[in-house]
């Protein structure tokens, strides 16, 4: 089955070309979109140089920083592969674990495949604080949707493209992903976990995800439990 990669880029000029080699690296990968959020320190310029000579490569850039769900919305509506990978330009999610993750739809098992922290995959031993919040968010989801989820706001989502196309979207930021997760479990689509590795920055070293994220996750996931 094709495969689209779907990057939301913003201020990530340390690390964007690495992950991108490390996507091609992979050998999976027959398209790679890449959406620039309107950066500003240099990311814009180093993705245009690789884009001059990589054929997979799909560069799409906002001219205002309008937020990650935007991009992934601007990333998914252009992807045209079979299957569609969400991947993170910080290095946090390893492209080596793409296999694993798209075994389940593989094997027939599954329409949308997550790649949780939390079931005992090889991870970094920091940000605690973190982690409880995603696991309160996940115990959220759990309850108001009665599902079994150990990570709903995992970074690493896979799509069958006619499954998540067909689902509006409207989040602009963080809340993409409490807002992706609500309208699967809604609409009770066959979602698998699998295990990954997870290397999470600090925020000395660029995370951008805050506290008011988490509240607005919780939102999100109480206002699609009602509407859609």
């Amino acid at each position: 089955m094709s495969l689209s990669i779907v990057i939301p880029v913003y201020n990530e000029r340390a690390t964007v070309a690495t992950i991108l080699e490390r996507v091609e690296a992979s050998g999976m990968a027959d398209e790679i979109i890449v959406i620039d959020d309107a950066s500003s320190d240099g990311t814009r310029e180093v993705l245009a140089e690789i884009a001059r000579t990589h054929p997979k490569l799909k560069l799409l850039l906002h001219e205002s920083n309008r937020g990650k769900g935007a991009a992934l919305r601007t990333g998914i509506r252009a992807a045209t592969s079979e299957l569609i990978l969400v991947q993170d330009a910080d290095l946090e999610y390893d492209p080596r674990d793409y296999g694993a993750l798209l075994q389940p739809i593989q094997d027939g098992s599954a329409d949308v495949v997550f790649g949780s922290r939390f079931l005992g995959g090889p991870r970094r031993t920091t940000m605690f604080w973190h982690m409880v919040a995603n696991q309160l968010l996940t115990l959220t989801t759990n309850i108001l949707y009665n599902s079994i989820l150990t990570d709903m706001e995992t970074g690493y989502k896979l799509f069958k493209r006619e499954v998540i196309q067909a689902i509006p979207l409207h989040s602009n930021r963080f809340d993409i992903e409490p807002e992706i997760t609500a309208k699967l479990l809604k609409r009770k689509v066959r979602i698998f976990e699998v295990p990954i590795t997870f290397n999470p920055r600090e925020y000395s070293e660029g995370k951008k995800i805050r506290m008011r994220d988490a509240f607005a996750a919780i939102w999100a996931l109480l206002r699609y439990r009602i509407a859609d």
